[in-house]
């Protein structure tokens, strides 16, 4: 699968400035690092579709994705949940909905990954 590496201002500096603002509609996401087990965080931006959130990974088969898939439990804020992959069929809905809520940004990645099976998409179901 697919994969768009985030340049090295995004990774290091962007990252980390989105996760303590918010700006432009994102959360923090932690899940759990398969080889080392430590958390890993990310800024996400989270649609919501028929009361149900969902996550999209915007540049394809990233690291988050593959821990994800590797330990579903995760951190949305301070909120946990268990993420389920949906089938590649199923994404259109969620991924128009999330377009416009991530902004221009994403239009980008979806020039160079045009294929809604490059972008993986987790609803979260709350694990209470």
């Amino acid at each position: 699968m697919a994969y768009l590496k985030p340049p090295w201002f995004v990774a290091k500096v962007f990252n980390k400035f989105a996760m303590a603002t918010g700006v432009g509609n994102s959360e923090t996401l932690t899940v759990t690092r398969r080889g080392s087990g430590q958390p890993q965080r990310i800024p996400v931006v989270v649609p919501e579709v028929g009361g149900i959130k969902y996550l999209v990974s915007t540049r394809g088969e990233s690291e988050w994705v593959k821990n994800v898939r590797a330990d579903p439990r995760v951190t949305l804020g301070s909120t946990s949940y268990l993420a389920t992959e949906i089938p590649v069929q199923d994404r259109a809905p969620i991924l128009t909905v999330y377009k416009p809520k991530a902004g221009r940004v994403v239009e980008g990645y979806w020039r160079k990954l045009p294929d809604d099976a490059d972008h993986p998409v987790f609803a979260l179901t709350p694990a209470g």
